[in-house]
């Protein structure tokens, strides 16, 4: 797999190199999703850490609804988050070089 140590520690140096652009591209994404037509908004960035909220002053009235409507909201942004941050890490994997960390050729 490795011809020498310095071969593993260029590949570790370099995976730890894109781990870290990863990470910065995920925070600078952000994901906007609304529900019940809108009347809750929720944007969250790339790590999944929610940075604005906006609830219809119709709901302030209706708990029981605006509790649905978060919850609805919150789970599909944080779908969308890791469905992202999937794809992301697969990404970083397949730009590696050629290198198959587990062994052999890719």
């Amino acid at each position: 797999m490795f011809s020498n140590m310095g071969d593993m520690s260029k590949m570790l140096d370099g995976m730890q190199e894109n781990a870290k652009k990863l990470e910065d591209d995920l925070a600078s994404k952000t994901f906007t999703v609304k529900s019940g037509g809108g009347m809750v908004e929720v944007v969250m960035n790339g790590k999944g850490e929610v940075i604005d909220l906006t609830i219809d002053d119709s709901l302030m009235e209706d708990k029981d609804s605006l509790q649905i409507l978060l919850i609805g909201a919150l789970n599909d942004g944080s779908k969308m988050v890791q469905d992202n941050q999937k794809m992301s890490a697969m990404s970083m994997l397949g730009n590696m070089g050629g290198i198959n960390p587990f062994g052999g050729a890719s």
